[in-house]
């Protein structure tokens, strides 16, 4: 019996054209209805999807890819985990030298020389379907600012046009932390800026959404076999493959896929997640 269902937001509930079908509405209603919890399970931060969390009636949310759990009926923050100062010094110092885009999320900002990649896009998507309380900071040099504010800093971002993956194998090298290469081209090419990009989705050690699930289901007593995950970018597979059900919309990444119980036949677009949701739960 499901007695929680964690979802991912973007690409597993929203489609790239910023809407919710009425179709998926429908199955978080009938969840909230059938007092199974729905959480949302997402790497933006709590502030940005403050109240879109709100407007779903989610009763969790996990944020930041895991390190940040707040219980949506109550407000009250179960974890947290931030960034030490002296790893994000390392990893600003290695992307400066390659001249890369670096951008910051603290409680409620977003700290930033520059509005270029995923930085923009939230930009763009805060006023929209998240009617978001997300700040943006534009500063001129991102590690004086830290060095002279010291902010509480979730998670750091690396971007650029090109591939990261010997500046992610470099950071692994050096430092203790949970770092995601993505890779925004081709078919998963952002169209809400129409750029093509990778960027590094750099955590404290230890944090994912799968980390995260695993603290809450305790907290609400829960076994993995009660819990079903849905999702489709790679920060989502460890949750999809250590909860008792995981699924994978259809426009998911491959590799998502591979450890995923089901695949949907239907994209985000046409209601995946509530074909997932209606496929295994009876209401």
């Amino acid at each position: 019996m499901i007695r929680l269902v964690a979802s991912d937001i973007d690409g597993t509930i929203i489609g790239e054209n910023n809407q919710i079908t009425s179709q998926n509405l429908k199955a978080i209603h009938d969840m909230t209805e059938s007092q199974i919890d729905f959480t949302i399970c997402t790497g933006k931060p709590y502030c940005m999807v403050k109240n879109f969390c709100k407007d779903l009636h989610a009763s969790y949310g996990i944020f930041g890819n895991g390190n940040q759990i707040i219980d949506l009926k109550t407000g009250k923050e179960i974890f947290r985990k931030t960034l030490p100062q002296e790893d994000m010094n390392t990893c600003i110092s290695l992307a400066k030298k390659q001249n890369l885009h670096i951008h910051l999320y603290t409680e409620n900002e977003v700290i930033t020389s520059e509005l270029r990649y995923m930085d923009l896009r939230n930009f763009i998507l805060k006023d929209s379907l998240f009617h978001s309380d997300l700040k943006f900071k534009i500063v001129t040099d991102i590690q004086e600012y830290i060095h002279q504010n010291q902010p509480t800093v979730f998670k750091l971002i690396i971007s650029s046009p090109s591939s990261l993956s010997n500046l992610q194998e470099e950071l692994g090298k050096k430092l203790n932390l949970t770092i995601y290469r993505i890779n925004k081209s081709h078919e998963y090419k952002d169209k809400i800026i129409n750029k093509e990009y990778e960027y590094l989705d750099i955590t404290p050690n230890k944090t994912n959404k799968s980390e995260a699930l695993e603290i809450l289901s305790q907290y609400l007593k829960l076994s993995s076999s009660e819990v079903m995950a849905i999702g489709d970018n790679l920060n989502d597979i460890e949750m999809i493959q250590n909860s008792g059900i995981g699924v994978a919309v259809a426009n998911a990444y491959d590799a998502v896929k591979q450890v995923a119980n089901y695949t949907t036949a239907n994209s985000v677009d046409d209601s995946g997640f509530a074909e997932a949701v209606y496929k295994y739960i009876s209401f």
